[in-house]
C-alpha cells in the first residue's frame, strides 16, 4: 500500500507557540474498529463511553456493539482495519478544553467528562471521536480529510490566548 501523506504537517510546523493550549499532530497509529462481539480481542472492555488501556493496547467505546481498538497487532476476526482512515491531534494545555468548546458544545469540565472518557461529537462540520487522556489533555480522533478544517478550527480558537 502506498504511504500517504501526514495531512497536518504543514499546518503544525507553521502554528504558533502558545502555553495556554497546545496543538500537536499525532503520529501514525494502528486502529481497528470492532462490531458485534468484541470478547475476541482478549481484553476486558470498556464501559459506555469509556476508555480501557491494557499495556500495549488501547479500546475506546463507541456504542453498544462498537469499539475501536489502537493495537500494532489485532487477530481478531470481527477487527477492521481502519489505520489510513483518521489522524489524530492531542489539544493539551490548562485553556484546552475551553479551546474545543469553542467549535464543540459538550460539558469539558473533569467533572462531567473525566479522565478516561470518550463519545463521539460534533466539532464545528466535523465527526470526530474525543478523548480525554489526562485532565487538560484530549485526543481528537477526526477523518484525514476534515483534519486541517479541524486544526484551523482549534488556532482560531487559541488565537487569543498568543503572546
Amino acid at each position: 500500500m502506498a504511504e500517504r501523506s501526514d495531512p497536518l504537517a504543514e499546518l503544525a510546523f507553521a502554528s504558533p507557540d502558545c502555553q495556554a493550549a497546545q496543538l500537536t499532530a499525532l503520529p501514525p497509529a494502528r486502529r481497528h474498529v470492532v462490531h458485534g462481539d468484541a470478547a475476541s480481542l482478549g481484553m476486558a472492555l470498556p464501559d459506555s463511553c469509556r476508555v480501557i488501556v491494557d499495556r500495549d493496547r488501547v479500546v475506546l467505546w463507541l456504542g453498544p456493539d462498537e469499539f475501536l481498538l489502537f493495537a500494532s497487532d489485532c487477530d481478531s476476526p470481527g477487527a477492521i482495519d481502519i489505520s489510513h482512515r483518521d489522524t489524530a491531534i492531542e489539544v493539551s494545555g490548562p485553556r484546552a478544553a475551553w479551546v474545543i468548546n469553542a467549535f464543540c458544545a459538550l460539558d469539558l469540565d473533569v467533572s462531567a467528562f473525566p479522565v478516561g472518557m470518550c463519545t463521539r461529537t460534533v466539532f464545528g462540520k466535523a465527526q470526530i471521536l474525543l478523548w480525554r487522556t489526562a485532565a487538560d489533555t484530549f485526543r481528537i480522533e477526526v477523518a484525514r480529510s476534515f483534519a486541517p478544517y479541524v486544526w484551523g478550527c482549534l488556532e482560531e480558537a487559541r488565537r487569543e490566548f498568543l503572546d
